[in-house]
C-alpha cells in the first residue's frame, strides 16, 4: 500500500470524490455540491492506494497557523478494520506536523470515536448532529 497527497482537479481527486460519495455521502442520501469541491482546492489531500486501486482517503483543512481539521475520512467498506485508516491517520499527522501543525481536530462520527480514541484523540465536550448523525469533536496535539 502506497499513501500521497493527491492534487486537487486531478484524476486521482476524481477517485476520491467517488471513493467519499460511496462511504460518506450515498448512504445518508447526500451528495456534493460543486461548491464544497471547489472549495476543497485549499486542502491537503490524502490517499492510500493498492496499485491504481484507491483504499482510502482524507482530508486537512487548515484552520489557522497551528491547526489542521481532518475531514472526509474514508476507507473502502470491505477494507475497513485491516489498518488502512490507522496507516492514513498516521501519514495525515506526519504531513500535518511536517507543514507546521501543531494539532489535528475533527468532527467525528460517534460510530468512529473509538477508532480515533486508539491513535491518541481525545473527545472535547458534548456531542452534536452533523449530517443527521450524531459527531464528537476530538482534538490532538502532534
Amino acid at each position: 500500500m502506497g499513501l500521497k497527497q493527491i492534487d486537487h482537479g486531478s484524476s486521482e481527486y476524481i477517485q476520491m470524490v467517488q471513493l467519499r460519495k460511496q462511504i460518506l455521502r450515498a448512504p445518508l442520501g447526500l451528495s456534493f455540491t460543486e461548491e464544497e469541491l471547489a472549495d476543497e482546492k485549499k486542502n491537503i489531500l490524502i490517499a492510500a492506494y493498492d496499485d491504481d486501486v484507491m483504499l482510502g482517503c482524507c482530508m486537512l483543512c487548515p484552520v489557522d497557523r497551528q491547526t489542521v481539521r481532518l475531514r472526509q475520512m474514508a476507507v473502502q467498506g470491505n477494507l475497513q478494520g485491516k489498518g488502512i485508516g490507522a496507516s492514513i491517520m498516521y501519514f495525515a499527522e506526519n504531513l500535518a506536523r511536517d507543514k507546521g501543525y501543531e494539532r489535528v481536530v475533527m468532527h467525528a462520527r460517534d460510530s468512529a470515536v473509538g477508532f480515533y480514541e486508539k491513535l491518541g484523540y481525545k473527545v472535547i465536550g458534548e456531542g452534536f448532529m452533523e449530517v443527521n448523525l450524531p459527531h464528537h469533536l476530538m482534538v490532538k496535539e502532534l
